[in-house]
């Protein structure tokens, strides 16, 4: 219980600073990451390029590359798995952890409620009163602010091709197109309830088999 309670301190800690924090240019050391920064970026570069020039001079793959990116739901977050397993991070410092975030050292939770009900789109759950919410599954965050009902959301578009919004958030710990893993702190519900929608493929789904398993 101690564990949570500083956890919960640190996330609370967090939101009241200024996210443009400062590192001092002593931290970097341009030999440990300018090359591979330098060598991700020109892969990157050669790829999209490729797939202009293909766009560009092929229908056939023009349409191809539409129909998958454009008219369906396109797996960011699939990519950029696979890209960081691959090349590692997509900001040339994150691996050499200069935005270390302590909160996601010591938290690794399942989701945990008394209580689940239908709501809108998706479910209510009754939880703890500031509950600290755990990420069920890794993935991209693709949307963070107020809809209507849900309060303050956060959206992940997961791996396994689920997107699951969780909803009534406050001192939210991820940010915009963050990559996140599963078991890590997303944020804190504000008051017993947190709100989840499963969609996929642009329909929604039915909550009871994601959550069955926590």
């Amino acid at each position: 219980m101690k564990d949570i309670d500083e956890i919960r301190n640190r996330l609370k800690n967090k939101n009241k600073k200024n996210s443009n924090k400062s590192y001092s240019i002593k931290n970097l050391k341009s030999s440990k990451f300018l090359k591979p920064f330098l060598y991700k970026f020109l892969i990157t570069l050669v790829l999209v390029l490729a797939v202009l020039v293909v766009t560009k001079t092929n229908d056939k793959y023009k349409a191809i590359i539409k129909q998958n990116v454009y008219d369906k739901n396109f797996s960011f977050a699939t990519i950029n798995n696979l890209y960081t397993k691959y090349l590692g991070s997509v900001l040339p410092f994150k691996d050499l952890k200069l935005f270390k975030d302590e909160t996601q050292t010591t938290f690794d939770e399942k989701l945990k409620y008394s209580e689940a009900n239908k709501y809108l789109d998706g479910v209510k759950l009754t939880v703890e009163k500031n509950y600290l919410v755990p990420i069920q599954e890794s993935g991209m965050v693709v949307f963070q602010g107020e809809k209507e009902g849900y309060g303050n959301i956060v959206i992940i578009q997961q791996i396994n091709g689920v997107d699951l919004w969780y909803g009534n958030l406050q001192n939210i710990n991820v940010e915009l197109y963050d990559y996140v893993e599963k078991g890590k702190l997303l944020g804190e519900a504000k008051g017993t309830n947190l709100y989840l929608v499963y969609q996929k493929d642009g329909e929604y789904v039915d909550y009871k088999e994601y959550i069955k398993e926590n």
